[in-house]
């Protein structure tokens, strides 16, 4: 490994922290900048109609000179799905494993890559030197095969940052972690510790995989009718399962959902999951098989798999209803905010007659460490700093009290900010200045061209909709040539409030009659005059307020 003396040393969180998803690391070694990990996050509720949020890379394209590459620790939307718009910027190498090489790809193709990127394949055993570092990798266990974490190897000790682990004692070859290198590289020593605080909250341990495969045989086994089991596309190790006790069983799969499809090719293709043939098949053939031979696997990203239950239930989905009988097998995590979407689903699956199995951990588990196996990270890797990542800030809070058990003192663990410098130096880990890191906004086609301002639109739309008032006016002859039209969406029933919109339309007219009779008027005054009349007798009459959009056109 690089022994060169390296004088400055600093990290930044660019996503990642106070939030789920959009995961992005820099590690700056002297001149050299290194980045880990480009993921995207999905929408929150109030960010009405965007389609995912993305980093901002202003800093990275200001330094794009200085940018070695970018290091995925695995295939994740919420640490690949910024790829794209990243190299959209920037021309630099990405490094990763053959999956997670495979899944990127797939992902930038979907959202319009048309560019040249160069991906450059790494196992776990690669060591990659650079002028100021060397960079090497050991495998972790997760719910997707090819998961790493990146280790940077500087002359003040080593920088691991773990992505998404947890320890399964009973994890196959594919999923094993490699604890012996772990703990040889803890040896040689970490400087500092970056580790995945996404269930920090969760004491024990993550409940094994080997008892999701018990559980789910034992569920296969015992229905009666059709068996739906959904899940995320990207969890693997569930594909695995279902896939695996369908075979015990003797069912016959059939596999609904294009992002599975794409998803099932790559992997099969690539031998990342073992499946026999001769059990799937098209879901055209449903119907030629008895209900007890019948497994539909339908899965999605984020909430598709639930949004598909939906169609089925409610008997508009293309291929497939829910009917009376069938076993329904949520092999899900419930993501936050979508608690409700998920609890009304139920209840509709059990009213259309369906069985339910699923809102815990006996077909699902998690694929995040819990707090026993924080601790034998870090305690295997002894850091001198320690930084959680990956998660809200009380997730966050929690990993520091976890790095705290194991003996770390309050000095030796920090908290980061979101675009926050963080140094270290002269066996001191303290903030060093800020960089520009807040959401970019993608909806549609734009990239970021949607800001604060357009949500708070989209906002007050929602809430209590839209008026328009349309007004033409003959400026020689100072009168109105038609007009006021009053047009409302989303804020009442016209037919039902006629004597409102009325009233609204004479004090409109009230309003342009008194200030195009004055010698000169400003069109601009005329309309915040009707806004502001508007908002006031409108409030007062509905406790409502509108978005109050004026129109006013001229005729010669």
């Amino acid at each position: 490994m690089k022994k060169t003396e390296n004088k400055s040393i600093k990290l930044v969180a660019v996503g990642g922290v106070d939030e789920i998803g959009k995961n992005m690391y820099i590690v700056e070694v002297d001149e050299d900048i290194f980045v880990i990990d480009a993921g995207l996050m999905f929408p929150e509720n109030e960010m009405f109609g965007i389609d995912m949020v993305i980093p901002d890379f202003s800093y990275l394209i200001q330094n794009e000179s200085r940018v070695k590459g970018i290091f995925l620790t695995h295939g994740h939307e919420d640490h690949i799905g910024a790829l794209s718009y990243l190299l959209r910027e920037i021309d630099i190498p990405i490094y990763a494993t053959k999956l997670t090489i495979a899944f990127a790809q797939t992902k930038m193709k979907e959202q319009d890559f048309q560019q040249k990127a160069k991906f450059i394949e790494v196992t776990s055993d690669s060591v990659i030197e650079f002028d100021s570092v060397s960079v090497s990798f050991f495998k972790t266990n997760h719910s997707i095969p090819g998961s790493v974490a990146i280790c940077i190897h500087t002359s003040d000790g080593v920088i691991v940052h773990t992505g998404d682990f947890k320890f399964d004692q009973s994890a196959s070859d594919l999923y094993k972690p490699e604890i012996g290198k772990m703990a040889k590289i803890g040896g040689e020593g970490v400087l500092c510790l970056l580790s995945d605080s996404t269930d920090a909250e969760k004491t024990g341990y993550t409940p094994s995989e080997a008892v999701v495969a018990r559980e789910m045989n034992d569920a296969f086994y015992n229905a009666k009718g059709r068996i739906i089991a959904a899940c995320f596309a990207s969890d693997l190790n569930r594909i695995q399962h279902i896939f695996d006790a369908a075979y015990e069983s003797r069912r016959k799969v059939a596999i609904v959902g294009k992002s599975l499809q794409r998803i099932f090719d790559i992997v099969i293709k690539l031998e990342y999951l073992h499946v026999h043939d001769e059990i799937i098949i098209p879901v055209s053939e449903i119907q030629n098989h008895p209900d007890n031979e019948i497994v539909v696997l339908t899965t999605g990203r984020q909430g598709e798999p639930i949004e598909a239950l939906q169609k089925m239930v409610k008997k508009t989905h293309k291929y497939v209803n829910i009917q009376k009988g069938d076993t329904v097998v949520l092999a899900v995590s419930v993501i936050r905010g979508n608690e409700i979407f998920i609890s009304r689903t139920v209840d509709m699956l059990f009213r259309a007659g369906a069985i339910v199995l699923g809102g815990k951990n006996a077909y699902h588990t998690s694929s995040h460490a819990s707090q026993e196996e924080l601790k034998f990270m870090i305690n295997m890797m002894t850091p001198k700093f320690f930084i959680p990542i990956h998660g809200e800030y009380k997730m966050l809070k929690a990993h520091a009290k976890v790095a705290k058990d194991c003996g770390l003192t309050d000095d030796r663990i920090y908290i980061p900010e979101k675009g926050e410098i963080v140094e270290l130096k002269n066996d001191r880990i303290r903030p060093s200045g800020r960089i520009s890191a807040g959401n970019v906004l993608i909806d549609g086609s734009g990239i970021g061209d949607v800001g604060n301002i357009v949500l708070r639109d989209r906002k007050l739309l929602s809430q209590d909709g839209i008026l328009i008032i349309v007004v033409t006016l003959n400026k020689r002859e100072k009168k109105i040539s038609s007009g006021p039209e009053i047009i409302s969406r989303g804020f009442v029933y016209v037919r039902e409030s006629e004597k409102l919109l009325e009233e609204a339309s004479n004090r409109v007219r009230d309003i342009v009659e008194q200030s195009i009779s004055r010698d000169s008027f400003d069109w601009s005054v005329i309309k915040q005059n009707m806004r502001d009349c508007l908002n006031q007798y409108l409030y007062e009459k509905t406790k409502r307020r509108p978005m109050i959009l004026p129109i006013i056109m001229e005729v010669r």
